[in-house]
C-alpha cells in the first residue's frame, strides 16, 4: 500500500527501517520539545486566508500562510473548494510528534489526488508546536493532498540544506483556535494494520474544511 512519511529523514539517523517507522513506538520523535500551554495567537495576516478543519473530536482553526508559502497555500485551498477532505481521516497520529491526515479513507483507502507541488520548505518557517504542513514521501517534490500538524516543537523536520536528508518539510500555516482538539487527537490509542504504524483504533475522521475568511482577490 502506497504510504507518506512526514519524517523519513529521521529514519538514517534512528538506524530503524519499515514502511511508516519514525521513532520506537509511544516514544518522541528525536529533538521533540516538551509540550507547553498554547499562547492566544496573534490575529492572521491580513492577505492570509484561514480555514476550519471539522473533525470527530473537534474543530481546528487554520490560518494559511499565502504569504509564505503560496503554492502550498493554493494547493490546500484548491482540495477544500473540491470538498477532498470531507470522509478523510487523521490516519497517522503520534502523541509528543504530530497528527497526519488528508489523504485516506478510515478503511485506509488513499484517495487519488493530483500532481505533486513545489515543495516549499524553504521558506524559513519552522515546525513548531500548532503549526501545519506538507506531508510527503521520500522524493522532495512528492506532496499533494496530505499534511501534519505538529503538536511539539520538530526541528529536525525544518529545512537545514539541500540534500534528501535536510531539505525538510514546508509550513504553510498555523493552528489559531483549537490545539487542545489536535492534542487529544494525538493522545488517542493506535494500533497496526498492515504496514502502516500509529493508526488510531476509533477512526478519526475530517468531517469537512471550510474557507471562513478567504484571500483577497487581486
Amino acid at each position: 500500500m502506497p504510504t507518506y512519511f512526514v519524517i523519513l529523514a529521521l529514519l538514517s539517523l534512528l538506524g530503524r527501517s519499515g514502511p511508516l517507522e519514525v521513532a520506537g513506538q509511544g516514544a518522541p520523535a528525536r529533538g521533540a520539545q516538551p509540550q507547553a500551554p498554547q499562547p492566544p495567537a496573534e490575529a492572521p495576516a491580513p492577505g492570509n486566508p484561514v480555514v476550519t478543519i471539522s473533525t470527530s473530536l473537534g474543530d481546528i482553526t487554520v490560518e494559511l500562510f499565502k504569504d509564505r508559502a503560496p503554492v502550498s497555500v493554493d494547493n490546500f485551498i484548491r482540495y477544500t473548494a473540491e470538498g477532498f477532505y470531507e470522509g478523510t481521516i487523521f490516519h497517522r497520529v503520534k502523541k509528543n510528534f504530530m497528527i497526519q491526515g488528508g489523504g485516506y479513507t478510515p478503511d485506509l483507502t488513499e484517495k487519488p489526488a493530483h500532481a505533486p507541488i513545489q515543495n516549499e520548505a524553504t521558506n524559513g518557517l519552522r515546525n513548531v508546536r500548532g503549526t501545519i504542513a506538507m506531508a510527503r514521501r521520500m522524493a522532495l517534490r512528492s506532496a499533494t493532498a496530505q499534511f501534519y500538524i505538529n503538536v511539539v516543537d520538530n526541528h529536525m523536520l525544518d529545512h537545514t540544506g539541500f540534500s534528501p536528508e535536510d531539505f525538510g518539510y514546508a509550513v504553510f500555516g498555523r493552528v489559531l483556535s483549537g490545539m487542545e482538539v489536535a492534542d487529544r487527537i494525538a493522545a488517542v490509542a493506535t494500533k497496526t494494520v498492515g504496514e502502516m504504524d500509529d493508526v488510531p483504533v476509533e477512526p478519526v475522521l475530517i468531517k469537512s474544511v471550510r474557507v471562513v475568511k478567504p484571500a483577497p482577490v487581486p
